[in-house]
């Protein structure tokens, strides 16, 4: 037997009115997710357990059969996973966006999806600038565009941080690290306005009327986690393919194979076509494989609803086709596609929403859906409470 799972990040959302009162999944042709739903089974999925933040880091979690009541300790740890960071167990990680801040306000989460090559430069900054600052127990490490990781060695440390990307258009100031060992984050975050102010790379950005990154932003605290191998769990040699640390950082600590795509950027200019035959290729040599896209949670955060249904009609042609096409070649062959929490492009962030799911196959019967969209998916029935069981659908 033969799996895919494609993770259409964020991708569910509600009617929206540059839409003429559709949703994205309602917009987007989407003929081969619309092909699999009529001919296998569509129902709706919890991803996201009552009482904790509806992030990618629980939602991808349950959708992969974690119970994140269980095994969960926070966000940045997974992604310092990502990027080989040895993380003790005193020791605290923490994402940390490069963010633009005008006026009071949150005015980008991602500062213009800054470069990679330029949030590396910033990042380096900042460590020389914590350097020459005497303050101890601090490291910044690079990750992808707009995403970095800080480890901060203190024990004494119980913060609450709250998601930039929550926040965007509102006064950042309310929004800034509580709790014991707050006052160390808020100190590098007024430090890296002073690093950053005249920096050549926020130079550069404003002579090209790009956003400036003029400050870092804390968020996704939590201690070294622990997840047990996938093939232990589930019997199945897996390999993920994705653009994001999140999504390396889980798999890496659940013993998959990552397998990296050049051109693959997190955003609406990714490389649908390399992900797909990436993924094709690795049905050769694994039992299932994994594709993670981050461009209709992207375009959700910042309220770019035409573009969310674009994106979604280039996995179906780009991503889903091929591996489509790759498992047919197999006499038994599952392939489950859902996002993993919505991100309405009204509010540009995540809910705890049920998603959509498509389940279908070649031993699986229609239950009568005839597309992938929230409100069919509702109205089925089909109905998975909790999250982390919906994989022994696929993995039966």
């Amino acid at each position: 037997m033969k799996y895919a799972i494609i993770i259409t990040d964020g991708a569910a959302d509600v009617p929206l009115e540059a839409l003429d009162g559709k949703t994205p999944l309602e917009t987007a042709k989407m003929p081969v997710i619309n092909g699999l739903a009529k001919a296998g089974q569509v129902g709706t999925s919890c991803n996201v357990p009552e009482g904790m933040a509806p992030g990618s880091d629980v939602a991808i979690l349950s959708l992969l059969g974690y119970d994140v009541a269980e095994c969960y300790t926070g966000r940045s740890p997974l992604e310092a996973a990502a990027q080989g960071i040895e993380v003790t167990d005193t020791q605290w990680v923490f994402r940390t966006n490069l963010v633009t801040l005008l006026d009071g306000l949150m005015a980008d989460y991602c500062a213009g999806h800054i470069t990679t090559e330029q949030g590396t430069q910033l990042i380096d900054a900042m460590n020389t600038a914590v350097a020459e600052a005497g303050i101890p127990d601090v490291k910044f490490h690079h990750g992808v565009s707009y995403r970095h990781t800080m480890v901060l060695d203190r024990d004494d440390v119980d913060v609450t941080c709250t998601p930039p990307h929550d926040i965007t258009g509102q006064p950042y100031e309310p929004h800034l690290p509580t709790g014991p060992g707050s006052e160390i984050l808020r100190e590098l975050m007024e430090l890296s306005r002073k690093a950053f102010l005249g920096h050549p790379v926020n130079r550069f950005r404003r002579d090209k009327s790009l956003r400036a990154a003029n400050s870092i932003w804390f968020w996704g605290e939590g201690k070294k986690p622990a997840l047990q191998a996938y093939a232990d769990r589930f019997g199945v040699s897996a390999a993920a393919i994705t653009a994001v640390d999140l999504v390396r950082g889980i798999a890496t600590l659940a013993d998959m194979d990552i397998i990296e795509v050049p051109g693959a950027t997190g955003f609406i200019d990714t490389n649908y076509v390399g992900k797909g035959e990436a993924a094709v290729e690795a049905l050769d040599t694994h039992d299932l494989v994994i594709v993670h896209v981050e461009a209709p949670d992207e375009c959700g955060h910042n309220g770019m609803a035409i573009e969310k249904a674009g994106a979604l009609d280039d996995i179906d042609e780009k991503v889903v086709a091929p591996v489509l096409e790759r498992l047919k070649q197999e006499s038994d062959w599952r392939i489950l596609i859902s996002p993993d929490h919505p991100t309405p492009c009204t509010i540009k962030t995540h809910t705890r929403e049920p998603v959509p799911f498509v389940l279908a196959g070649s031993d699986i019967d229609s239950n009568g859906a005839t597309a992938m969209t929230e409100q069919i998916a509702s109205a089925t029935g089909l109905t998975i409470t909790r999250g982390c069981e919906l994989i022994s659908q696929l993995l039966k």
